[in-house]
């Protein structure tokens, strides 16, 4: 596929909006209107106990609060890693002396172009929180036994907390 066009019909200081026209050399076309992202770095926090740190807050888009992983946007001039140590910061106010990236992967690859990095934040010491003015975050320690009575009931509803969690759970739980 060749990207034969694309304009921009929205921008803002979170994304923008194209609509792209590509094309094989057969001809096959597809059009598309295309979130563009960034990026973002997505935390799992564990600590000595294999309990799992989740933040809630009000999801407008969803229109409730959601338990969910600490994440954000990637800035101007940082790589993830460095997103991923600033927004645990941020919202948790935890530093992590241990990190590992556990997956990255693009949330809905039909029409936005974010990708997600996830990282492991082991070896943990407490901080002071800094949220953003427009974040009113609540954290919150949830055992390996509470997480999965989370999802196995559907109350975690977060699609990276769901990859987030199992994806630890899986490959990275049983060899610490």
């Amino acid at each position: 596929m060749k990207l034969v066009s694309s304009e921009e019909k929205y921008h803002c200081s979170l994304f923008n909006v194209t609509e792209d026209v590509a094309k094989d050399p057969d001809g096959f076309e597809i059009k598309r209107a295309i979130v563009h992202h960034p990026g973002s770095a997505v935390i799992l926090v564990v600590d000595g106990k294999k309990r799992v740190l989740l933040v809630r807050q009000f999801r407008l888009p969803a229109g409730k609060s959601l338990w969910e992983l600490p994440a954000g946007k990637i800035d101007a001039g940082e790589n993830a890693l460095q997103a991923a140590k600033r927004e645990l910061m941020e919202e948790t106010g935890y530093k992590a002396k241990s990190w590992t990236k556990l997956a990255s992967y693009y949330a809905s690859p039909g029409f936005l172009a974010e990708k997600m990095n996830l990282y492991l934040a082991t070896d943990l010491k407490a901080g002071v929180a800094t949220p953003m003015e427009d974040e009113r975050i609540e954290a919150k320690w949830f055992s390996s036994k509470e997480m999965d009575e989370l999802i196995r009931t559907l109350k975690i509803e977060d699609g990276k907390t769901l990859i987030g969690y199992l994806a630890w759970k899986r490959f990275h739980a049983t060899k610490r």
